[in-house]
């Protein structure tokens, strides 16, 4: 039963006054057999993974959701194989992002030229 007394309190999937969480992930290729968390943290820590994606242009994928599952796992742990889909999802959309970077900068270059 509903108390109408209480005010309904949003999800923190759409609560834009949540604790901000963020996980960084990498992937090596020659090394790892699926991606690692090499960082997360919330609040401060959260700000400063973000700050560093942002200065080193890496791009970044938001999802709350993912973030709270890959926040389960340790630091330098691979990622679960239940998550390797929803990864692969989040990788093809960082290369599309980054792919058309590129192609955006070499536009730019053909253009002072």
């Amino acid at each position: 039963m509903l108390n109408r007394s209480q005010p309904l309190r949003p999800e923190p999937e759409t609560d834009p006054n949540a604790e901000q969480k963020a996980v960084a992930l990498r992937y090596d290729m020659d090394r790892d057999q699926a991606p690692r968390v090499v960082a997360k943290g919330r609040g401060h820590v959260a700000e400063n993974i973000m700050a560093v994606a942002k200065k080193s242009t890496i791009p970044v994928y938001q999802n709350k959701t993912l973030v709270n599952m890959l926040m389960a796992l340790e630091i330098d742990r691979e990622i679960p194989p239940e998550l390797y889909r929803t990864i692969a999802e989040v990788m093809a959309y960082v290369y599309r992002i980054d792919k058309n970077a590129k192609h955006r900068a070499q536009q730019q270059q053909a253009k002072l030229r």
